[in-house]
């Protein structure tokens, strides 16, 4: 006679705090990387435009869908169905006890950071991807427009994955399993950019990880990820030998 094991599948209160961030996360992201990576809404752009003004207005496209399916709507989802949560529950607040602890940890982080991005950002394997607005004439405008794109980006990538994903499941699970799956996932998400950046995003995370824990709040890793961005896009347009300012 057959038989099967007793598991018990009973759904409790608990469950819902650990298991919809982790699907928010692992979906929103899947649907923003395939919009970003869409050939049909890429010729959309260079069918309507320029070259280099196709290349500004698609990434900036790419940037702010991030915003809105990384950041604007995982919180809203998050907000409706767990129940006495707020965005300060999420990490973002300004918590007054922790703000110069995030201030130095930022401007520390971000002198460790920026060498390491500048000298890596001017390889040639780096300047294959980046800038990744790949526009041949590069103005003040266009400057602004890649600065902009990649903060609306961030903020949603880190509410997403330092605010959305790890704060309810430290309430869970607790501070370390917590960690480990926001690290798992995390590094996951850069694999399509190659084993140095998918290893390398192991120890950033886990230090992302403990210090947004500390100060309560996304600010060190949101703004510590935004200073790494823009060091290595406009240490590569200096250096990409297809590229100039004008």
């Amino acid at each position: 006679m057959t038989q099967i094991l007793f598991i018990d599948f009973s759904w409790k209160k608990e469950d819902l705090i650990t298991c919809l961030p982790i699907l928010i996360c692992l979906l929103f992201f899947v649907m923003y990387w395939f919009t970003a990576q869409s050939s049909k809404i890429k010729t959309i752009f260079y069918a309507k435009y320029s070259s280099d003004e196709a290349s500004v207005k698609h990434i900036f496209f790419t940037k702010y869908m991030g915003l809105i399916l990384m950041g604007i709507i995982p919180a809203v989802i998050c907000l409706i169905l767990i129940p006495n949560t707020s965005l300060a529950y999420y990490g973002l607040t300004i918590i007054p006890e922790t703000t110069l602890f995030s201030i130095i940890w930022t401007l520390g982080l971000s002198a460790l950071v920026i060498p390491i991005a500048y000298f890596s950002a001017k390889k040639e394997a780096n300047l294959v991807n980046y800038p990744q607005i790949r526009a041949k004439i590069w103005t003040r405008k266009t400057v602004i427009i890649a600065a902009l794109g990649w903060a609306l980006y961030l903020f949603g990538y880190e509410f997403l994955f330092r605010g959305i994903l790890l704060f309810p499941l430290v309430e869970t699970l607790g501070v370390w399993p917590a960690i480990a799956i926001n690290i798992a996932l995390y590094s996951a998400t850069h694999i399509p950019k190659g084993l140095h950046e998918t290893i390398g995003a192991a120890p950033l995370g886990l230090v992302l990880c403990i210090l947004t824990l500390l100060s309560g709040t996304i600010w060190i890793a949101f703004l510590v990820h935004v200073v790494m961005a823009w060091t290595n896009c406009f240490t590569a347009l200096k250096f990409h030998p297809d590229m100039r300012f004008k």
